[in-house]
């Protein structure tokens, strides 16, 4: 836990609340965490999960590694204490983000289970919603679309995630999984899809998410997989 350092501050609350946000916008936020190994995906589909719910008048907004790096973050560096802080201050945007009632998509390694965790903590029950891009190392590695894995074998970079610093993965009961070993660049930028909830899960009709996501097989003739996200509590219902 981050050391509260500034003193002699009181929170001020506002009056215009995150219902009152939720309200006008039409429904409520959340944060969908996608993590996972450099090159595995987490961009593409970030950004493609965030153009569908866009055209679903959805209010959304993409956090995004490397371009969070080159501002807010650009005095970090990628030592592990360098990588809880980076992960913090997302966390603490997303939060902001999800509390405006806007569904904001990170696209982060998040390498550590701990700083993934505090993230969940910060954000009420159902509005953090970890999802694994999951594409094995040797996968990410002849992908290398930043020429990333190259200069880590080189040694060129220290503490490169997946070569010289650990991954560790979600669990299972907190989180789903989004394969993409075997998915090419066109099929994760084409086919990445959010589908409609189930009639049982109807977001007007329900008002607390388990953030639960689930994978559908798509076929033999078609992409790996199409990936489901259920997210029952976005459309705003007052009372």
């Amino acid at each position: 836990m981050t050391e509260q350092k500034a003193t002699n501050v009181t929170w001020h609350a506002h009056r215009i609340t995150r219902e009152d946000r939720q309200k006008l916008n039409g429904h409520r936020g959340a944060v969908l965490w996608f993590t996972g190994l450099s090159g595995c995906g987490k961009s593409t589909i970030a950004n493609a999960v965030d153009q569908l719910l866009h055209e679903r008048g959805i209010h959304t907004y993409v956090l995004d590694g490397d371009n969070i790096r080159m501002g807010l973050n650009k005095n970090l560096g990628f030592s592990p204490a360098d990588r809880t802080e980076n992960i913090r201050r997302i966390g603490e945007v997303a939060k902001l983000f999800s509390d405006a009632a806007h569904v904001v998509s990170t696209a982060f390694i998040s390498p550590y289970k701990a700083d993934r965790d505090m993230c969940r903590a910060l954000l009420p029950a159902g509005e953090f919603i970890e999802i694994l891009v999951q594409a094995s190392l040797e996968t990410c590695e002849s992908r290398d679309p930043k020429g990333l894995y190259k200069k880590a074998r080189a040694g060129e970079i220290k503490e490169f995630t997946g070569i010289s610093a650990p991954y560790e993965a979600p669990e299972t009961r907190k989180s789903c999984s989004i394969p993409t070993t075997k998915a090419s660049k066109h099929w994760l930028a084409k086919s990445s899809r959010i589908w409609k909830p189930k009639a049982s899960c109807r977001p007007e009709l329900l008002r607390h998410c388990d953030g639960n996501c689930e994978t559908q097989s798509a076929g033999a003739q078609k992409a790996p997989a199409f990936f489901m996200l259920r997210i029952p509590a976005l459309r705003y219902r007052s009372g």
